[in-house]
């Protein structure tokens, strides 16, 4: 039996804290959305490739760059406190109520302007391989909570976030921790059927460093522009 394209599910809500309309924000004459718009849709890997959002100009902006909005979203599933697993479960629901034909979901932060057309079929294949609940794109993370990432305890004073035996002389010596990047795959009835707890039962799929910036700051969207604008191709 033939498996059905993934369908591409994009998260682009209006609101933004750490950096206001930066979905939307212009990068080398391209608002950022576009870029992974623009990739999903050129690597013919996906039957559809859907922006869920509650924003008009944001809708608007995905319909230019090739994306389609069968739906809008509940402004209630797009505030700081709602959380994406609810407006998937949302998005999910309305399209197979519109007869959108598909099994695997591939979650993209359009955030993640990087991120390879081959680390998402990685993460689709480690899904298949594994028979995972759900596979969470990661790469590792030279920042430590074992060996250089603090709190501050209740006498004012740093310390380690996660307290070992035997404190690492070096970084190398600290547990290998990794960096969550924003691409998620699963299945849509399991996730449907599971509900948020599938989210407990994830597996990394390890990619490049270089490809999973996320923007979650004014630093890392200026550092992303300077990137982009500076690329050949």
């Amino acid at each position: 039996m033939k498996m059905t394209k993934p369908i591409c599910f994009i998260g682009a809500r209006g609101g933004s804290k750490g950096v206001p309309k930066k979905n939307i924000r212009i990068i080398k004459k391209k608002p950022l959305i576009a870029y992974t718009i623009e990739k999903a849709i050129n690597s013919k890997f996906f039957s559809h490739v859907i922006v869920s959002t509650e924003d008009p100009e944001i809708a608007k902006i995905s319909k230019k760059f090739g994306a389609e909005i069968p739906f809008i979203r509940p402004k209630k599933l797009a505030t700081n406190k709602a959380s994406m697993e609810d407006a998937l479960i949302d998005g999910i629901k309305k399209l197979y109520s519109m007869d959108f034909d598909f099994e695997i979901v591939v979650l993209l932060d359009c955030t993640v302007p990087f991120l390879r057309i081959t680390d998402i079929k990685k993460a689709v294949t480690t899904l298949q391989k594994k028979n995972a609940d759900v596979v969470c794109g990661v790469y590792r993370q030279h920042l430590n909570p074992y060996f250089n990432i603090a709190e501050i305890n209740k006498k004012g004073h740093l310390q380690l976030c996660k307290k070992l035996k035997k404190i690492p002389e070096n970084r190398q010596d600290a547990p290998i921790v990794y960096q969550m990047n924003g691409l998620y795959v699963f299945n849509a009835k399991n996730f449907l059927k599971k509900g948020k707890k599938i989210m407990q039962k994830m597996i990394p799929c390890e990619i490049p460093l270089e490809t999973g910036l996320m923007i979650d700051t004014e630093f890392e969207f200026n550092l992303a522009k300077l990137i982009l604008e500076n690329k050949k191709n």
